[in-house]
């Protein structure tokens, strides 16, 4: 009831316990705190917070137009209700240096498990998208740096993500990786790779966890999870997965309503009242409640 229990710093242990196993961990997005306590529900290794996806709540394009507040806010949202970690999508670090450093405490304080960077250039776009740029290898390094260097807390999870595969070859793109591991990144996230076998050379070329994007409507066929798997890679993360399909359905909801002039056919689609109410954990708040108001009235008629 309430927030989660479990503390900002024992979720990051039990993430990083969970990647020294070196089994795959599966990250579905989310998009707000009650799809997260539906993940938890469900029994979920954790929770990613994607920019897509927070973007896109905005009702923007993935364009880099989201803040660091808008970002940490969403992130405190969801990370509160849940006792699973979490992931989050920090794109370029929102600035300089110095502006990165001040984003990774922001994602600390917000209960953040950890978050990745990326080497894109402002304003960036979706990895799997046309025109990529990245900034050169020095800038992409010193928003490496920042980040490592601003956490306080040991165990928040800095993710290194390179977008050089689509701008400079797959060369080039472990090169970067391998420097970012060199200034203290904890994984290595290589964006819109194009094979299975350029998979498996980052895999072979870089001594850190590996976090692979199972993006349905990306650049190739994602992998799936005993690919991912059999590849070596330890984060597996479905970005907009969740959103793509509420929205689906919300959509042919407002067709019905609409048109039809009812939803009295949509019922056997929804969630139902008790079912939100459960997940909600409705009647624990009510007791909660009626709780206090009994012990209230206890002391009152004491006097």
């Amino acid at each position: 009831m309430y927030y989660s229990s479990v503390t900002p710093a024992e979720k990051r242990t039990a993430l990083r316990r969970r990647l020294d196993t070196g089994e795959l961990t599966v990250l579905p997005g989310v998009f707000n705190a009650l799809s997260a306590q539906l993940l938890q529900r469900r029994g979920a290794d954790g929770v990613y917070i994607s920019g897509h996806m927070i973007a896109a709540d905005l009702g923007l394009p993935d364009l880099g137009m989201t803040t660091i507040t808008e970002v940490a806010d969403r992130g405190r949202q969801i990370a509160r209700m849940v006792d699973l970690p979490a992931i989050i999508d920090a794109d370029t670090g929102f600035g300089e240096p110095l502006n990165v450093g001040r984003s990774i405490q922001a994602l600390e304080d917000a209960g953040i498990a950890g978050c990745h960077i990326e080497d894109q250039v402002n304003p960036k776009k979706c990895g799997h998208s046309d025109g990529i740029a990245v900034v050169d290898p020095e800038a992409a390094l010193r928003r490496i740096e920042a980040a490592v260097c601003a956490r306080r807390d040991p165990g928040f999870l800095v993710i290194a993500r390179t977008d050089a595969r689509a701008v400079e070859g797959l060369d080039a793109a472990i090169g970067r990786a391998r420097a970012f591991v060199e200034a203290g990144a904890d994984v290595v996230f290589p964006e819109a790779l194009q094979s299975p076998d350029e998979y498996a050379a980052f895999r072979h070329a870089v001594d850190v966890p590996l976090m692979i994007n199972m993006n349905e409507f990306g650049r190739g066929t994602p992998p799936t999870q005993a690919e991912a798997r059999n590849l070596g890679y330890q984060i597996a993360v479905y970005p907009v997965t969740l959103l793509r399909l509420a929205m689906r359905a919300a959509l042919e909801g407002v067709d019905e309503i609409l048109h039809a002039g009812s939803q009295h056919r949509l019922l056997d689609r929804m969630q139902t009242k008790d079912e939100l109410y459960d997940l909600l954990e409705y009647g624990e708040y009510q007791a909660f409640d009626d709780a206090v108001f009994r012990a209230a009235a206890t002391q009152t008629g004491s006097h």
